[in-house]
């Protein structure tokens, strides 16, 4: 999972790549660093997806650009537009399947 530091490389990347799951964090968040290895669990089968992370108190004008209201926040786009979101408490196994569910959608 990549390391972003600006909206423009969150942008960037969004335009450049088919599929993308966003995970938005704090530091000071023990749900978010407990969340974000399952989360980089789940991405292992779905090499395809362009993984980035964010720190929203790095970059606070996160929160206004993407709507979000609590962290740990999980957003996957499909070619620059949102298809699935989850926030604060996220079923692994729903990621999972959402995100397979959108790929077999971009295969066929």
């Amino acid at each position: 999972m990549e390391e972003v530091h600006s909206l423009e490389t969150i942008k960037a990347t969004l335009a450049g790549e088919k599929m993308v799951l966003l995970y938005i964090s704090r530091r000071n968040c023990s749900v978010c660093h407990a969340l974000l290895p399952q989360v980089k669990g789940v991405l292992e089968d779905f090499q395809d997806v362009k993984s980035i992370h964010a720190d929203a108190e790095e970059m606070p004008e996160i929160a206004g650009e993407f709507s979000i209201f609590t962290v740990p926040v999980v957003i996957v786009f499909v070619e620059g537009k949102e298809m699935f979101r989850k926030a604060r408490f996220v079923p692994i196994d729903e990621l999972h399947t959402q995100i397979s569910r959108l790929v077999k959608m971009l295969d066929n």
